[in-house]
């Protein structure tokens, strides 16, 4: 059953997101207790999303991307979550952050490159965060020395999205600590670089099917056309990047909550306590009702800061609004849906107890609400 609205849409919007819903209802949806019970995809269900096409939705198409938009993308990782927020968080990484940041920051020669690749099979990872650096994600350990006209990058990357599955690393790493921001510089490396390994995966509350792993760099050699963007912009890069992710991972738990609503929707509707289905109880009306609506204004956040982004105007206030509040909503619609179910919604039986525990990291990754709340409150002061 569902409540999403179309009149938002433009026809090739429309299409597009029901083409994806229908995929993730057919291929996705009967793996996902398996997954997440396993902690890692199938094997074959990264194929069929590069197959399917949203693992480029904005490459253009000479690098063999769909030359979509940034909207697209949103609303790709909108439909999956609504079947598995553990596949859409794969597709937001690839899109948003990964690609998104060599077609506007690479030369010619890496695009060409790493694009091509990232279209026909390649998964990419996003590596800024450090044991040390976390809401101050500029506080580096990881270090990049020259050697000859390359870079060597030796240290250690801690929760990384898709590091198992992916083949190519945006790696931020600072080559004079005391210059501070101006010091950082974002390499692309690829898995098979000498001194490069995957370590650790960590063993998560939710969205376990997405591998989270440590990067470990031991002298990992560099070439300097690997340079994202000029020596010392890194910071540039990553902060850019990140506001517009914070606007993949709102959709996200969009998609998080929309899947829980239809979920209590169709419970209610069958469950009979008192010789009726407990829907027809006013009070769970009102929880619906209210889960209905904060759901629907999540989404619009999320679609206008989008817009935003894709109209070339600021959103960066925006990206943090739709951000924080989609998180508070993922987490609260999950919960009430756990409640509507009664006692089988605090079991592995109800597929309401898989979304409440992926809805938590969504107050924690790509910027913490305490950190959305922070910017909103910089942005709004200047006027």
């Amino acid at each position: 059953m569902s409540t999403a609205p179309l009149t938002v849409l433009g026809e090739e919007e429309e299409i597009f997101r029901t083409t994806v819903r229908e995929f993730a209802e057919q291929e996705i949806a009967p793996c996902v207790e398996r997954m997440d019970r396993a902690g890692q995809y199938d094997p074959d269900i990264v194929p069929k999303l590069f197959d399917l096409g949203v693992m480029a939705i904005e490459t253009p198409e000479e690098w063999g991307g769909a030359g979509g938009s940034f909207f697209l993308s949103i609303l790709a990782v909108e439909e999956l979550s609504r079947v598995d927020a553990s596949v859409a968080v794969l597709v937001d990484v690839q899109n948003t952050l990964v690609a998104n940041a060599i077609f506007r920051w690479g030369a010619k020669d890496l695009k060409e490159k790493y694009l091509g690749q990232m279209s026909s099979g390649t998964v990419g990872a996003y590596a800024l965060s450090e044991a040390v650096s976390g809401s101050d994600a500029f506080a580096l350990q990881c270090r990049a020395a020259k050697d000859g006209d390359d870079f060597r990058l030796s240290g250690n990357k801690l929760w990384i999205t898709n590091g198992a599955e992916a083949g190519v690393f945006l790696i931020f790493a600072t080559l004079d600590p005391g210059a501070g921001y101006k010091g950082i510089t974002c390499f692309v490396v690829e898995k098979g670089f000498e001194g490069f390994s995957v370590g650790k995966k960590e063993d998560k509350l939710g969205i376990r099917a997405s591998s989270t792993t440590e990067l470990v760099l031991d002298g990992v050699r560099v070439p300097k056309e690997n340079v994202l963007g000029d020596v010392g912009r890194g910071y540039r890069v990553a902060i850019e990047t990140l506001n517009e992710g914070r606007i993949g991972i709102g959709s996200q738990m969009v998609g998080i909550a929309q899947g829980a609503l239809e979920d209590a929707l169709g419970y209610t509707s069958q469950r009979k306590q008192f010789g009726q289905p407990i829907g027809e109880f006013q009070a769970v009306q009102f929880e619906l009702a209210r889960m209905a609506t904060e759901t629907e204004a999540a989404r619009l956040l999320v679609y206008n800061a989008a817009r935003l982004k894709d109209a070339g105007q600021n959103f960066v206030k925006e990206a943090a609004m739709a951000k924080v509040f989609s998180s508070d909503v993922a987490e609260r619609v999950t919960s009430l849906a756990i409640e509507l179910f009664g006692g089988v919604g605090y079991t592995r039986e109800s597929p309401v107890e898989k979304r409440y525990r992926d809805a938590k990291i969504g107050k924690i990754y790509e910027g913490t609400s305490h950190m959305q709340l922070q910017t909103i409150a910089r942005q709004i002061q200047r006027g």
